[in-house]
């Protein structure tokens, strides 16, 4: 299509938005972008707004978007907005950066889905194909904005995304591999209810090819009845059984794709932490053997990998006190995740906004495991589950630091925590009562331990 003179609306900027609008602008369309904040609270930095026309604000869509060609949603926009369903009605191209990628882009694409686990298991399959000399990118929620790619493509290219539901969505396309996680609740509050945040996230099979491979998570029966919406070749990887895929047995992780199984690697040799990882690198395994990688290059890349940012991340060591930072487990189940990772005496610090989630089973759970010595709550959510702590009788100490400073409640972790015990942040949801996303909180945690004095109160 040519773009030369389309009038575009961006609605939403971010990082989607300012990918879209480079995009348009480098086309020759003439852009306009919209956004419920205010001028002063938009990172414009880097970016000619003189060569866009910017609605902002409150009103931000009061004139509606009748007068535009095409509009590009980000992914923080519902697509059922009002204003874009009256447009798309009426004939206009309603879209998005990640829709236009999978348009435009000539070469194939490794999609990967589920509620926690997407960028581990995206950037672990991103390293093998690499470490396989393969032409590989990785975009979408990590990664490259998706669009600035285009002019490095080419038909051999293999691109990586992680796909969240917003994104997925209004998808009408599907990844050559699609890789759906572990699917928990999440996201209500953007999303009407559990029904809708699943059914969104099917977009990553629903549109696949009978030449295309879905690689669905089997101990679980909403990712694995993905099988059904799919007319690609299905391949799983399980924890507890032996599957078409990759499988974990006797402490080892195997690969099954076209032959017998072969052993690729015991679970000792692994440096990220947790049963949660092991899976994210069976998935990976998996969509990186369908796509070519070396069984050498996947060795390689799981005895290496440390992880990503935030999730799960050992920051450092105070007088023999392990410090994680977990600030990326934005619900119950990935905190739960965590939790099992470690039998050490453990201080957690949990909480933050709430967005409808149930933390009953989480609170049951930290209440039988007898290593859970203290919590430490925070922010919104913490006189709910205090209350749920209370319930299944949790015998540990409960220690409610409402909106405290980081550095407050590090310190209180610090004192509180026995020598070669752990404290984990993982706060089980979003930051944004406290923080303006879970990266400042987490950045925050890791500074505030590198102050910690060695001298503990005693």
């Amino acid at each position: 299509m040519d773009y030369k003179n389309k009038k575009v609306a961006v609605v939403g900027f971010g990082v989607n938005g300012l990918d879209a609008a480079n995009f348009f602008l480098t086309k020759g369309a003439e852009v306009t972008i919209f956004d419920s904040k205010e001028k002063s609270e938009i990172d414009f930095l880097g970016f000619n707004t003189s060569k866009v026309e910017l609605k902002l604000g409150k009103n931000y869509l009061k004139d509606g978007l009748e007068d535009f060609d095409i509009i590009s949603r980000t992914p923080a926009i519902r697509p059922d907005l009002p204003e874009l369903v009256k447009v798309k009605k009426a004939g206009v191209i309603v879209t998005s950066p990640i829709k236009l990628f999978f348009d435009l882009q000539p070469g194939k694409i490794i999609g990967v889905t589920g509620t926690k686990g997407k960028g581990t298991t995206a950037t672990l399959v991103y390293e093998m194909l690499k470490a396989s000399g393969k032409n590989v990118f990785l975009a979408g929620n990590i990664g490259l904005p998706v669009l600035s790619l285009l002019p490095r493509l080419t038909a051999s290219s293999w691109t990586i995304l992680e796909l969240s539901s917003f994104m997925l969505m209004d998808l009408t396309k599907s990844p050559t591999i699609a890789v759906v996680l572990n699917i928990t609740e999440d996201h209500l509050d953007w999303h009407k209810n559990q029904q809708e945040y699943v059914g969104a996230k099917t977009s990553i099979v629903r549109y696949q090819a009978v030449s295309d491979n879905a690689v669905l998570a089997y101990d679980y029966p909403t990712s694995r009845q993905f099988e059904n919406m799919t007319p690609a070749n299905v391949y799983y990887f399980s924890k507890a059984k032996v599957v078409k895929g990759a499988f974990i047995k006797d402490d080892s992780l195997y690969l099954a794709l076209f032959d017998r199984p072969h052993k690729l690697i015991d679970a000792n040799e692994v440096v990220l932490r947790g049963d949660h990882n092991l899976e994210n690198i069976a998935a990976a395994v998996v969509a990186g053997g369908l796509a070519g990688s070396r069984i050498s290059a996947m060795k390689k890349v799981i005895s290496a990998f440390k992880g990503l940012e935030h999730r799960l991340e050992l920051v450092g060591t105070k007088k023999e006190i392990a410090f994680y930072d977990d600030s990326f487990s934005t619900n119950p189940q990935t905190t739960l995740a965590a939790i099992k990772s470690f039998n050490e005496p453990t201080t957690l610090i949990m909480g933050g906004y709430d967005k409808g989630l149930n933390y009953s089973d989480l609170a049951k759970e930290i209440s039988k495991r007898l290593n859970l010595i203290n919590i430490i709550l925070i922010g919104d959510i913490r006189k709910n589950v205090k209350k749920e702590l209370d319930k299944y009788g949790f015998k540990g100490k409960i220690l409610d630091l409402g909106y405290s400073k980081m550095k407050k409640i590090v310190d209180s972790a610090f004192h509180i925590t026995p020598d070669n015990g752990v404290v984990l942040l993982s706060p089980a949801t979003s930051s944004f009562d406290m923080f303006k996303s879970y990266k400042e909180r987490g950045t925050q945690f890791k500074k505030a331990v590198k102050l910690l004095d060695a001298k503990r109160a005693k």
